[in-house]
């Protein structure tokens, strides 16, 4: 790889050599410099249509949300919208470039999405762009999508962006953006390498919604439906058990309460870990920790209200997004906290398995009785009292631990799956920084 030097003689910077960090072997010389405006034209996307107009009639509309959210356009997403044969509007083509013209953040205006497939009758929405590449010196379609979404014109168009509250991007900032194109064969290369690589991350996603999906079809049959004090599949060696028992959590006696508030001015990059909200989700029990919060404790605040988590303690969410279960297990570190927003419920693991319980909250016939127990004398929250009033059908404690088991054995699993694609997507994002040439002064 070539580096730049300054010029001796007139004291300016070069330009910067247009060759990517990762090249093919057989590839060589530097890519060509173009204004998206010299390759092709902007043309206006639909106009003049009013609420009545879309999800009925025989034409078809791509949305903002698909442009924003796919570097190639899902042709299953589409909607319908009535366009009239009178109507002069600009269908859209194979190999169309489509792009948000807005957004709330600079970070996220300007995102481009490729259409890859002939579309009969179908249009652009009123707030994306539409460029159409000339036929002569077009770049190859994929390659196309790749190099819209790689960082450096991801940062050309955020430094683009104009607005306050909400940020827009004017025609000559899509006209003038640079773009750098190798020959056809190199942009076939780079493109087969990035959708062969984008295919092994569907294929591993598709993984992992097939086993989230064999959980839930678990978990409806592992638990016992509304009115039914069986599950319609035990385990053999409980096949002849007794029925489980009805109960609610304050029957069982636990130990309840909830976070404490003030916590905020204490906020830093290390220290006790904080559990909010944001650290439980609802595809598994288990926290996730990959966005934390912690706390510089002041002297004394170990006392009091405030109470540490233990393994095997249940939390429930109380307030905003209310009923969501999270469960400490072994890899939450020691000391940690909760604010006022979650509940802990601590049962006395001799007694109860409260992983089991944690699952038995989270399965869907239990959210609907959860959401049934909610206290409803208030519209923000539920308080204590309703946490204990909260209905429970436990099988025997041999049998709880055996649920316990096979369904956390099938979340790590999952875990693992999904680990898999956050690892090919940060392959992924590497390449995209090395495959194409890095310019750090784009449009300036």
């Amino acid at each position: 790889m070539r580096h730049a030097h300054k010029n001796a003689a007139t004291n300016e910077e070069p330009k910067p050599s247009l060759v990517p960090k990762l090249r093919f072997p057989e590839f060589e010389g530097e890519w060509e410099e173009r204004r998206l405006g010299e390759c092709g034209e902007l043309l206006s996307s639909l106009t003049g249509k009013a609420g009545a107009d879309f999800d009925v009639g025989s034409a078809r509309f791509i949305t903002y949300m698909n442009v924003f959210a796919n570097i190639f356009a899902d042709a299953s997403a589409f909607r319908q919208v009535n366009v009239g044969d009178d109507e002069k509007q600009n269908k859209v083509a194979r190999g169309d470039v489509f792009f948000t013209i807005s957004s709330e953040t600079p970070d996220e205006v300007g995102m481009s999405s490729v259409l890859l497939a002939d579309i009969e009758n179908c249009y652009l929405n009123s707030f994306c762009a539409l460029f159409r590449f000339h036929t002569i010196g077009r770049p190859n379609s994929l390659f196309t999508g790749y190099l819209l979404r790689q960082p450096t014109v991801r940062n050309y168009f955020a430094k683009k962006a104009q607005g306050s509250t909400r940020f827009n991007l004017s025609k000559d900032a899509f006209r003038l953006l640079p773009l750098f194109i190798p020959s056809l064969p190199e942009q076939q290369r780079i493109a087969s390498c990035l959708s062969s690589l984008d295919e092994l991350i569907g294929a591993q996603a598709r993984k992992v919604d097939a086993l989230k999906t064999h959980k839930k079809g678990l978990m409806q049959q592992l638990f016992p439906r509304e009115g039914e004090t069986q599950p319609r599949l035990r385990f053999p060696e409980f096949q002849n058990a007794r029925e489980w028992q009805t109960t609610t959590i304050g029957d069982l006696k636990p130990f309840v309460t909830s976070g404490s508030r003030g916590w905020a001015p204490f906020y830093a990059e290390q220290g006790v870990l904080f559990v909010r909200i944001t650290n439980l989700w609802r595809d598994s029990i288990f926290l996730d920790l990959t966005d934390c919060k912690f706390v510089q404790l002041p002297p004394g605040a170990n006392e009091g209200v405030r109470t540490q988590l233990k393994e095997h303690d249940v939390l429930i969410s109380i307030t905003a997004d209310i009923g969501i279960i999270g469960y400490v297990d072994e890899s939450v570190p020691s000391p940690a906290y909760i604010n006022q927003h979650i509940a802990l419920v601590r049962f006395d693991e001799g007694q109860l398995c409260g992983k089991f319980v944690a699952y038995f909250l989270a399965s869907e016939e239990s959210q609907r009785r959860f959401r049934a127990s909610m206290d409803t004398g208030t519209k923000a929250g539920m308080s204590l009292i309703g946490i204990q009033k909260i209905g429970l059908i436990l099988p025997s404690l041999p049998e709880q631990q055996r649920i316990a088991s096979c369904l956390s054995s099938l979340d790590e699993l999952i875990t693992a799956h999904a680990q898999k694609v956050e690892a090919l997507k940060t392959h992924k994002k590497g390449l995209m920084q090395g495959l194409f040439p890095k310019v750090d002064s784009l449009g300036e």
